[in-house]
């Protein structure tokens, strides 16, 4: 019996500290969200980085206190308002962390302990990153693109359930398909199709999932951008002809098949 529960007791504090991992993981990701295209469209600001200045008001600069900083908790405690000039704070933020939460969740109950496990939040956590940025800026920035196509890399090389030659062959796949697509699509209209960082988010995808998979994403991904396109062309008027990120839709399908054990067994292997 005691044995019994220590284990149990053990497994509590493993998913809790998961849990809680995904959670602090969720608030720096507003961090980034919010920060990250901005250093990158004013690289010569050298007084703001992804840590200085702390956290504060997007309106009246009021630093955070801890207790302001709690992620989920403090902005239903402050009903999502700033405690000092009480504007109002968008809901963005707490999605962002119950999204993070909703990730975790969704790895611990699937995916076995271990590396398969890190590697899996790590690959949900940047995606979620990427498509909200790209979402709100159609950007994709490199910072992210690229460690992520490395870390799958590096991933599939410490596990030998997908071939590291399907991983390398994902990535060179992936940005190659998108960037002839482009490249073919501009010497036909003269106008862009796709963004650079399409290529590379779609060669990271293929470096943690394989080249096998990198059709279904796509298609995917284009169902999944036209259908919700379509449905929002129903509810308010929108000019066909503008430019829609793509990026948040390669992210989603990325994910959705990341999680499909046939496209990628690796991190169903304890």
């Amino acid at each position: 019996m005691g044995i019994h529960n220590t284990e149990m007791l053990s497994r509590v504090i493993f998913y809790a500290a998961v849990l809680l991992s995904g959670l602090c993981a969720g608030s720096f990701l507003n961090v980034l969200i919010y920060r990250l295209p901005l250093m990158i469209k004013n690289p010569q600001c050298k007084k703001f980085n992804l840590f200085f200045p702390r956290s504060h008001c997007p309106h009246c600069r009021h630093i955070l206190y801890w207790y302001e900083n709690i992620p989920l908790l403090s902005w239903l405690m402050l009903k999502g308002r700033c405690s000092s000039c009480h504007q109002r704070i968008s809901g963005g933020y707490f999605l962002t962390e119950l999204a993070a939460l909703g990730l975790t969740i969704i790895c611990l109950a699937i995916i076995p302990p271990g590396i398969p496990l890190l590697a899996a939040m790590i690959f949900n956590l940047a995606l979620l990153a990427l498509a909200q940025i790209d979402y709100c800026h159609q950007l994709l920035p490199d910072l992210l693109t690229i460690p992520l196509l490395w870390t799958g890399l590096f991933f599939h090389m410490t596990n030998p359930a997908l071939p590291l030659a399907d991983a390398v062959l994902g990535a060179i796949a992936g940005y190659i398909s998108l960037w002839s697509i482009y490249w073919g699509y501009r010497m036909l209209t003269g106008k862009e199709a796709l963004g650079h960082g399409d290529f590379k988010l779609l060669a990271a995808l293929g470096a943690w999932t394989g080249w096998q998979s990198l059709p279904a994403i796509v298609l995917l991904a284009c169902l999944l951008a036209m259908a919700v396109t379509l449905l929002i062309s129903l509810f308010r008027e929108q000019n066909m002809q503008e430019a829609i990120a793509f990026g948040p839709w390669l992210a989603l399908s990325g994910w959705l098949i990341f999680l499909i054990p046939d496209f990628n067994p690796a991190i169903y292997v304890g």
